[in-house]
């Protein structure tokens, strides 16, 4: 049997740690990338905040007419450190 792509592991260590820290109805995963530009990928996790109705989750989730979260950047740079730190910590994968 062969071990997972780097990627994948990555991805689903962040999906883990951030669903530890938050309380999320689901966790979107976007893969995006272009072979028209500098090809490459990366991903995108998006969490979904509880008590979001039906038909506003889905593709619904990302209709830039429904605004952002605004989380004040000590708090998103005090998660990256948390998930940073987590990630490298492999007793806790």
């Amino acid at each position: 049997m062969t071990s997972p792509p780097t990627s994948t592991w990555q991805s689903s260590g962040s999906c883990t740690a951030l669903s530890d820290w938050l309380t999320v109805e689901r966790l979107y995963v976007l893969s995006l990338g272009s072979q028209q530009a500098n090809r490459h990928v990366h991903w995108h996790l998006a969490p979904l905040p509880p008590g979001v109705p039906y038909e506003q989750q889905q593709t619904a989730v990302f209709d830039p007419a429904r605004g952002h979260l605004d989380v004040p950047d000590d708090e998103l740079a005090d998660l990256a450190r948390r998930l940073g730190e987590r990630m490298t910590d492999s007793s806790t994968m």
